[in-house]
């Protein structure tokens, strides 16, 4: 799977926990999740749920909280996926 194929399973997942007055447009690598997408924590913690379904992975805690922006998430997936 390529960089570009993480960005958009990972574009997928986050777009579902937008609220209703973001949209998906907003998502790039530079989004922060809190502050720009305005995920809430619950909806955080979902996805990395999702994530670690869709990637086949498990994500730390400490991996969660270095998970600021899109790019931050693409980062630690790939660091994960490598150590497999």
């Amino acid at each position: 799977m390529t960089g570009t194929e993480h960005y958009q399973k990972l574009h997928d997942i986050i777009k579902i926990y937008l609220p209703e007055d973001v949209s998906a447009e907003h998502i790039s690598e530079e989004s922060h999740l809190i502050n720009e997408l305005n995920i809430n924590s619950a909806n955080l913690v979902d996805i990395v749920l999702d994530v670690e379904d869709a990637f086949d992975i498990r994500l730390e805690n400490e991996d969660m909280d270095q998970m600021e922006t899109v790019k931050d998430a693409l980062r630690i997936i790939d660091s994960k996926l490598s150590d497999k």
